[in-house]
């Protein structure tokens, strides 16, 4: 009988999610994804996890719309039981975002309300609602950024949720360590995939730039923060509990 682990990626369907998906299933791991819109792009991850060597099954989640989140774990619920007939999942990385480039005095209600909902109250309750079907001696991965560690013009709503997600894990931590479950950050710095309408990547004068700040003299890849997430779901790191890592090449160190 097959004793894989199960981790379930939000926002899985492209960037850093796909990669994640990808590098947990190398590590091992069957993998669940979700996806807020795009179908044919989650189906893409689908096949690549795999060929990756895990099972995967894809969710259609929008966490802009909480009302559905009840509905979204009745059909996890449904999907782990027929899928990889088990009832239970053992990593949840809460990766899903949305990007945007606001100044402070620009930013409107429902931006910020947008904001909220996915990248932090959508945070909060699908781990609150998933606990039921996670196992005992599980983790959570949630995934923040460096803009909390140092401010980036634009980003005072998407770096004040992260911030708030920081706090959020650390609680995660010490209110979950009795059933075994981990909890901890990865803060990314500058990635090039196409989040915030591939801002780096359709920029070459910001790419060099946000590359020369770096020690390493270049910007991430989506493959740079994968292996990392990959790594704290595993027993390599069962003694790694509370913990924010930044993966950013050392960028403003």
């Amino acid at each position: 009988m097959e004793n894989k682990k199960i981790a379930l990626v939000t926002g899985g369907s492209r960037g850093l999610g796909r990669d994640m998906a990808i590098s947990l299933a190398r590590k091992g791991n069957n993998v669940i994804i979700t996806y807020a819109s795009n179908q044919t792009e989650a189906d893409v991850t689908l096949k690549a996890v795999e060929a990756a060597g895990g099972k995967c099954a894809a969710i259609q989640l929008d966490l802009k719309d909480l009302t559905k989140l009840d509905a979204f774990v009745t059909v996890l619920a449904k999907t782990l039981k027929e899928k990889f007939d088990t009832e239970k999942f053992d990593y949840l990385i809460n990766n899903a975002g949305m990007g945007a480039t606001v100044p402070f005095e620009q930013v409107t209600e429902n931006i910020f309300d947008e904001f909220l909902n996915v990248h932090y109250k959508g945070v909060y309750f699908i781990t609150q609602k998933t606990l039921p079907l996670m196992n005992n001696n599980g983790g959570i991965v949630n995934i923040s950024s460096g803009t909390t560690r140092f401010a980036n013009p634009g980003y005072s709503v998407y770096a004040s949720m992260k911030g708030a997600v920081e706090v959020l894990t650390k609680y995660m931590a010490k209110e979950l360590g009795v059933k075994g479950i981990r909890a901890n950050i990865v803060a990314p710095g500058p990635i090039e995939t196409d989040f915030n309408n591939a801002a780096i990547r359709n920029n070459a004068q910001m790419k060099a730039a946000l590359g020369n700040m770096s020690p390493l003299g270049r910007i991430g890849q989506a493959d740079d923060i994968g292996s990392v997430v990959a790594f704290l779901c595993s027993e390599d790191a069962k003694w790694i509990n509370g913990q924010r890592i930044e993966v950013s090449g050392g960028i403003n160190v």
